[in-house]
């Protein structure tokens, strides 16, 4: 068996364009699916999964440890940047779902078994739609009410929002009121035994994400996501010892080392690994052992596109440290169009059942792609009130 042609069909989804990663054999009929969608990154993602297929043509697809080497190692740059982590990551994606299609087998029997009998998942407020999730405005706090209700309503027990506002690395009190007013705004809509995540996105500095931290412990959160630059290792740690709200980051990371230097200092308790940009599954399976070895839960990075929540929930269903899986249903009213999925979802508690068809257990329709070409993705800048560039 060998690798005959690689290449990417990219699906303009508003936000981001998600690019599919399609790897055909030489045996009829025989193809895997992959994604390395990067926001903003488009051009350069598919260049490198062109620069990276020019090693794989020809070779066994079987060899997939040994592919991933060829990909990370060879042509003198090693693969941790993020462009070409997510390349790899798409073309891995592909070899996995080509390897369990040949077993006759989804992938996570490949990885031992299944470990537990579903997944559980998240929503994004508004369901990951654009104007809801990131627009609301930051003292809109009767909106964030409405939509934590309408995200339990749709059966979920669990959601993220972007709750914190953007601030300038020292401010006064008024961004952590906001941010009380927020998140206090949704615990009144839902109560109390559903569960509450807050995605800081990296804006506050280390300094002002400890303020968010302590001013939201009140309300039980789940996580408390990215309170600080993951570059800050130390930031992370100091925010992660100091509250009793554990502190979840990763999706930032795009390979093993860095993993393991965030689990030495203590920098959360909930690794956030996105699949689609550490190098894949293959890589994802060694960070998960190392956040097995400190005890740290994982719940992955997913607000991309429908392969890359199908690798997620696979994983998902290998990892014993695997809590709850990030998920977007409502960024594009198509988005069901261009997949299906072997995955069955219970509306109530938005609790997933195994996949039970081979690989990744997904199918994409090539005409419903190619309905949504390539288009720029929408422009995101951030400026503090003086003019100077924040963090979107």
């Amino acid at each position: 068996m060998k690798i005959e042609k690689i290449e990417t069909l990219v699906c303009n989804a508003r936000m981001r364009n998600w690019i599919f990663v399609k790897i055909t054999t030489d045996q009829p009929g025989l193809v895997g699916w992959g994604e390395a969608t990067l926001e903003w990154h488009t051009r350069g993602v598919v260049g490198s999964i062109e620069d990276l297929s020019q090693l794989l043509i020809g070779e066994d697809p079987s060899r997939i440890e040994h592919l991933w080497q060829m990909m990370y190692r060879q042509h003198f740059w090693h693969g941790n940047g993020i462009v070409r982590a997510t390349a790899i990551a798409g073309i891995d994606l592909a070899l996995w779902d080509i390897k369990g299609k040949v077993a006759g087998m989804p992938c996570h029997k490949l990885w031992g078994g299944p470990v537990r009998d579903h997944v559980r998942t998240y929503a994004h407020l508004g369901g990951g739609k654009l104007e809801d999730f990131y627009e609301t405005g930051r003292d809109d706090s009767k909106r964030f009410g409405e939509l934590a209700q309408a995200a339990v309503e749709n059966g979920y027990t669990a959601f993220k929002s972007m709750a914190v506002p953007e601030t300038m690395p020292i401010e006064g009190n008024r961004p952590v009121q906001w941010a009380v007013n927020n998140v206090a705004a949704m615990r009144d809509a839902v109560g109390d035994d559903i569960d509450i995540m807050v995605d800081c996105h990296a804006r506050p500095s280390p300094a002002m994400g400890l303020k968010f931290g302590q001013a939201l412990e009140q309300f039980n959160l789940y996580f408390f996501e990215e309170p600080c630059w993951p570059e800050s290792l130390e930031g992370l740690a100091h925010i992660n010892a100091s509250l009793t709200t554990p502190v979840a980051t990763g999706e930032r990371m795009t390979h093993l080392a860095q993993f393991k230097a965030l689990f030495d200092v203590r920098g959360c308790e909930i690794c956030q690994l996105d699949i689609t940009h550490c190098g894949g599954l293959t890589e994802a399976r060694r960070i998960a052992a190392l956040a097995e070895a400190h005890r740290i839960a994982l719940a992955p990075h997913n607000p991309q596109g429908p392969v890359s929540t199908a690798a997620s929930l696979e994983f998902g269903f290998s990892q014993p440290s695997y809590i709850i899986c990030e998920t977007v249903t409502e960024d594009v009213p198509w988005r069901q169009d261009v997949v299906q999925e072997g995955y069955t979802v219970q509306k109530e508690g938005r609790i997933v059942l195994p996949n039970e068809k081979p690989g990744l257990g997904i199918e994409i329709n090539e005409d419903e792609v190619r309905k949504h070409p390539f288009q720029q993705e929408l422009l995101q800048r951030s400026f503090y009130s003086d003019g100077s560039v924040g963090d979107w």
